[in-house]
């Protein structure tokens, strides 16, 4: 074990002063401490690989429920109280700043959780730097301290001993946070701040956590902040074909131009159609389209039920690629753009690749006015709701890996069967993923053929439902 600095001696023996009456100290502060732990359920999934470096006597980590739990503390008699107090996990006592501590635990774990415990680092940037051994490229680093501004109020609370004393500690915002990490290669994916009240206030502490800490100005008075991070130096295996799924619905006269329009981006590309039932012969003409091109790699399909979430969700399970692209078969979203995808997800740069028409220009007539208003307002709204960036969530292009695709499908059920698009399935199961999501600015170009299938009153109706949905399945936890 490494030598301790005077601060974190001090932080050892004080750690070992309070082990016997932690649990008693946690009482005190349930309410706070269930608040917690109720957003990290939120963001860490029960079932996971678990490991929580600064775990004290282990009661985060149980409540998380982790298929594999390891927690690390430097003090002896927490270790002991948590290895009592949870039997059924492992526990290992450890200086996390100690390259031999990390390097014994055995990784790779599904999730790192670094909470609190960041306050008693002494190189916060190197520490961070020796986790990426324990990652992978699905991993994620999940980071919670207290805000800087609450920090004379929580040295009052210890004077008064309203709760548990601690030795000083390094007093950072999320800001500090999230550029630590960055200088460790950790890319910051979301951030979040949230508890008003660590207190229950005969209920309503509750209300004002789950529904005013988490409002724009409000959000920075909270007492906790969160920032979730991936290595970038965990890169996961390379992706090397792609398939581009093509939904169409009376949509004969894109079939052709669509093949012909698709740059060979990737040497191994899987080109598939799915008809949705159309009037116009679309499925026959894929047919004529698949025969007439022997060089490229086509599939047809008609999709088992109704809508374009059916229809790109069936293709998606017949697909091969291991990424996943959805091309509207109207063209609006212009084939040639489709290498800008590839090249954001294959290089690392992001792992969910949204399409955005409203950075760019756009050709004449290709959105009414009041739609592209109603797509901007929504896209703030959105931004907020989900802690990422998105300048356009309708946008009918957007590329994963499909083994993320697999995670996605395997956590529906928290979301359930409600988008018939697909566009918010995908975009709400990356965001509890935690995947690094990109815009891609298109240059979005009017139809050529046919007609829209777009209506702006049911689809504008249905962004609101997006929004209610969202906000009480992701923000107001």
């Amino acid at each position: 074990m490494i030598s301790l600095s005077s601060r974190k001696a001090a932080i050892l023996a004080h750690s070992e002063k309070f082990a016997a009456t932690r649990t008693e100290w946690r009482a005190r502060a349930g309410f706070f401490h269930s608040e917690d732990q109720n957003y990290l359920r939120f963001l860490i999934p029960e079932g996971a690989r678990v490991l929580e470096i600064g775990c004290g006597t282990g009661d985060t980590l149980a409540a998380l429920k982790p298929s594999r739990g390891v927690g690390v503390d430097f003090s002896p008699s927490m270790i002991a109280e948590a290895r009592r107090r949870h039997p059924d996990l492992s526990f290992v006592e450890g200086d996390a700043e100690d390259p031999a501590t990390i390097a014994a635990l055995g990784g790779p774990f599904d999730y790192v959780l670094v909470l609190d415990a960041i306050g008693a680092i002494d190189d916060c940037q190197a520490f961070l730097a020796r986790l990426h051994g324990l990652c992978t490229r699905e991993t994620r680093l999940v980071i919670g301290y207290f805000s800087h501004l609450w920090y004379p109020l929580l040295t009052l609370a210890d004077r008064l001993q309203l709760r548990m004393s601690y030795p000083e500690q390094n007093v950072l915002s999320p800001a500090d946070v999230a550029a630590l990490a960055a200088l460790a290669d950790f890319d910051p994916v979301k951030s979040e701040q949230r508890v008003l009240s660590p207190m229950r206030l005969l209920g309503l502490g509750r209300f004002l956590n789950r529904f005013i800490s988490i409002l724009p100005g409000f959000r920075a008075l909270s007492l906790r902040h969160y920032v979730v991070c991936r290595s970038l130096r965990a890169r996961g295996e390379e992706v090397k074909s792609v398939t581009v799924v093509v939904p169409a619905r009376n949509e004969r006269g894109n079939i052709e131009p669509a093949v012909q329009r698709i740059p060979k981006f990737c040497d191994d590309i899987e080109i598939i159609f799915i008809e949705g039932h159309s009037k116009d012969g679309t499925f026959a003409e894929m047919e004529r389209v698949k025969a007439a091109h022997p060089d490229r790699d086509i599939k047809t399909m008609v999709q088992p039920g109704k809508g374009k979430a059916d229809a790109v969700f069936t293709a998606f399970e017949a697909a091969r690629g291991d990424v996943l692209m959805i091309l509207d078969a109207d063209l609006t979203m212009p084939p040639e753009q489709l290498p800008k995808f590839w090249e954001a997800l294959h290089s690392g740069k992001g792992e969910f690749i949204n399409g955005s028409r409203l950075v760019y220009a756009m050709d004449q007539g290709a959105m009414r006015f009041l739609n592209l208003i109603a797509n901007r307002t929504f896209s703030y709204l959105f931004s907020w709701l989900l802690n990422q960036r998105y300048t356009d969530t309708l946008c009918g292009t957007k590329v994963m890996r499909r083994s993320d695709y697999q995670r996605l499908k395997a956590g529906k059920a928290y979301f359930g069967d409600f988008d018939p698009f697909g566009d918010f399935d995908l975009i709400f199961g990356a965001s509890k993923l935690n995947l690094k999501s990109i815009d891609m600015p298109i240059r979005y170009a009017a139809r050529s053929y046919g007609e829209t299938q777009i209506s702006r009153f049911s689809h504008g109706w249905l962004l609101l439902k997006m929004v209610v949905f969202a906000f009480f399945r992701i923000k107001a936890q």
